[in-house]
């Protein structure tokens, strides 16, 4: 350990945030590895579910979109592109159509990942209720024919890239004029409109039960095959009644399932020293460590990684951060995190 906080120290100070190591499950901060968690059963995942209630050239960037590819793990993350601006085009079914695999810009698509939907979809028409915040997403008949293994990536994947958008929270699935009361593959039920709620990349801790479990979802970091670092949302069940972002950064303090190729951002022997929710709704969180002295600079990676997290869990609360009581936390941008800082509208700006 004590190798590994010199070795951080030294690339925090030179301002390096993506270190091109082995993913192995092992971040730069310990060679510890998360015991194993587990992949919840398909009966959980319908519960979760439940309750949630031809390619285009490269040119300028015209409209920058986040949308939720698949990784060359199969894990989703939300990717942000520059597409070109169609003149009159709705900007929700746009980001839609670069979840087609093979579609109309699968040329903007970085390397490492990939569309989810199968080739052939097509958007018929995209329609939100803004009073519910729901969008109402019509395809062709080629959206039925993926593989079952693919259903649930394919549901988060829309729902996450959907409620990106302002005004919508939860969304609904209707192929060539019929609304789905069920996925057609593996049958994943859609009697209810389906919110973030569902979760994405899910997962249970070691110490939480099926049965009486909450979710609440972390962000960790990965690197592209170009050594391009970006940050990978997982939701993890854990143990009912607990504070959903003390839980958060425990579960960030834990780190990443063995063998899934995340890598750790946060030190181990970290401790949440407190939270606290300020007047002006700011989470302020106090963190413990014995890597970081006054006067240096902390990975922008680890910090990034806390304020999406606790935003995430907060309603997308401002944050702020404190570290072994200094006066204030520098990260390697040269921001203050001491101050409020919000959620970056845009997550991993990744050029093609």
């Amino acid at each position: 350990m004590k190798s590994n906080k010199r070795n951080l120290r030294r690339l925090s100070a030179a301002g390096l945030l993506a270190v091109p190591i082995v993913l192995s499950g092992c971040g730069v901060f310990s060679g510890k590895q998360s015991e194993a968690i587990d992949p919840p059963p398909a009966q959980v995942e319908k519960q979760m579910l439940n309750t949630a209630g031809s390619t285009a050239a490269q040119g300028d960037i015209g409209t920058q979109t986040t949308v939720y590819l698949s990784d060359t793990r199969g894990m989703l993350a939300p990717v942000t592109l520059g597409i070109p601006k169609v003149e009159g085009a709705n900007e929700v079914a746009e980001s839609l159509e670069v979840l087609v695999n093979g579609g109309r810009y699968a040329g903007f698509v970085p390397q490492g990942f990939q569309a989810v939907l199968p080739a052939g979809t097509q958007i018929n028409n995209v329609t939100v209720d803004q009073e519910n915040k729901l969008a109402v997403v019509e395809f062709n008949k080629s959206f039925t024919e993926y593989k079952a293994a693919d259903e649930r990536r394919i549901l988060e994947a829309l729902t996450w890239t959907l409620t990106g958008h302002e005004g919508i929270e939860q969304m609904q699935v209707w192929v060539d004029g019929v609304k789905l009361t069920e996925m057609p593959v593996n049958h994943t039920p859609l009697d209810r409109p389906l919110s973030r709620a569902m979760g994405i990349n899910l997962q249970k801790a070691d110490d939480a039960l099926y049965s009486a479990s909450s979710p609440v979802t972390v962000y960790f970091s990965s690197l592209t095959p170009d050594g391009i670092q970006y940050y990978v949302p997982v939701t993890r069940l854990v143990p009912t009644g607990q504070d959903a972002v003390q839980a958060a950064l425990n579960e960030l303090i834990r780190g990443p399932q063995y063998g899934d190729g995340l890598v750790e951002v946060i030190p181990d022997d970290t401790t949440v020293a407190s939270i606290e929710t300020g007047e002006d709704g700011a989470v302020t969180v106090s963190l413990q460590d014995s890597m970081f002295e006054q006067g240096e600079q902390v990975p922008t990676e680890l910090l990034q990684a806390v304020v999406l997290t606790v935003s995430e869990n907060s309603e997308n609360a401002k944050v702020k951060i404190r570290m072994n009581d200094l006066a204030e936390v520098v990260g390697t941008d040269s921001r203050n995190y001491s101050e409020p800082v919000s959620r970056p509208e845009f997550i991993n700006e990744i050029s093609i």
